[in-house]
């Protein structure tokens, strides 16, 4: 099978960066032909604001490279990931041209949220499921600025008026059931969203003996960084280490039991959730499908995590980890202390997390479930 993928890279590597890297070795591993079309962010230094507003509601530029993409090598499939702000929508009808189908990822809720989080303020904010976006734009939910919500909205508004999501997008790809229901929500035909989650490549690990709670993950407001903090000064007797930086990294930095290791590569990640007791998820929005989660389960890691959206449906109470109200640092404490002084209990969890993903979340399995998507992607579109 040829396989064209298109991803916008973003400025600041994150976990999506990861999945498209992933998925692209996973194919080309069995065998495919796999090309990538990627733009980076890096490329907005120096562009006006006029001009990146055009490439966000369509950009020529990317139509022409794909186009040339294509040239003289007709993939059998267009596997999308993120198209903001760049490379855009424009380029689903450049396809769509040549009668290739298109499968498009949704690694985050852009497409009904301009904040792509329904985070405001801190709370949970669906106002705009259903509806216009345009409330995005009075509030500045898109980096605080109202001119930035307003270029994002208006390229929602647009390719929603002329039918882009409906009609040029073949299959929808979304990570879980709860996204699933939400995309649904918002607009996105029932029919062509089906789901595939995340999956990492990991061998069993080792029985080496267990210690302290771990959090992995960008050290900002979204994740939970001060529900966190104070959770961990209410359990002084355990230890917490923190891998990741950010813009919340000073709400962690004074508390005593918390031993901040900075940003870590892939190896000693591992390293540290093989030896942690549990990971902890204290996210106070509706992640998708956090890598760490499906790491941690790799590695015989139960997760504690927050009672909300995704992570309500991926981490089983009880049986592959603890869940605790949301931003409530009191219940989060309360799960810490209780994991702290049952090791055998969490143990048993880890064996369950970890056949839980052998069952889920492997390559193999994932392999499978993509290939069953682009190969009904491509029947579809014959059909059409």
């Amino acid at each position: 099978m040829r396989i064209l993928i298109v991803h916008n890279a973003y400025q600041q590597r994150g976990g999506e960066d990861a999945v498209v890297e992933s998925e692209t070795q996973l194919l080309r591993s069995r065998g495919h032909d796999v090309r990538a079309f990627v733009r980076h962010n890096n490329e907005i230094e120096g562009m006006g604001k006029g001009a990146l507003a055009q490439q966000t509601w369509w950009s020529r530029e990317s139509v022409e490279r794909i186009d040339q993409s294509m040239s003289g090598w007709h993939p059998d499939i267009v596997h999308v990931h993120n198209t903001f702000p760049l490379i855009s929508p424009s380029i689903y009808w450049a396809v769509a041209r040549k009668g290739i189908p298109v499968v498009q990822t949704l690694h985050n809720f852009r497409l009904i949220c301009p904040q792509a989080m329904f985070l405001l303020e801190g709370r949970i904010c669906e106002d705009c499921v259903g509806h216009s976006t345009w409330r995005s734009v009075t509030r500045g939910c898109y980096r605080k600025s109202k001119l930035q919500s307003a270029v994002l909205t208006g390229m929602l508004s647009l390719h929603r008026s002329i039918g882009t999501y409906k009609n040029k997008v073949t299959r929808y790809i979304a990570l879980n059931d709860f996204c699933r229901r939400k995309f649904v929500e918002g607009g996105l035909p029932a029919d062509k969203v089906v789901i595939k989650p995340n999956f990492v490549d990991y061998a069993a690990p080792q029985g080496t003996e267990r210690d302290g709670f771990l959090f992995v993950g960008r050290l900002s407001a979204e994740k939970g960084t001060g529900v966190l903090a104070e959770a961990a000064r209410q359990v002084p007797e355990v230890r917490l280490r923190i891998a990741g930086t950010g813009p919340e990294a000073h709400q962690l930095q004074d508390v005593p039991n918390a031993n901040m290791l900075g940003a870590l590569g892939g190896d000693d990640v591992r390293q540290q959730m093989e030896t942690a007791t549990a990971l902890v998820l204290p996210s106070i929005w509706y992640e998708n499908f956090p890598r760490t989660l499906v790491e941690a389960y790799a590695a015989g890691l139960p997760v504690i995590g927050s009672r909300l959206g995704a992570l309500e449906e991926l981490i089983e109470d009880g049986v592959t980890g603890l869940l605790f109200e949301p931003g409530n640092a009191d219940d989060l404490a309360s799960k810490i202390r209780w994991a702290h002084s049952n090791a055998t209990a969490m143990a048993e969890m880890g064996c369950r997390a970890r056949a839980h993903y052998e069952n889920n979340f492997t390559a193999t399995r994932n392999y499978e479930q993509l290939i069953s998507i682009y190969e009904e992607a491509i029947a579809a579109a014959r059909s059409e």
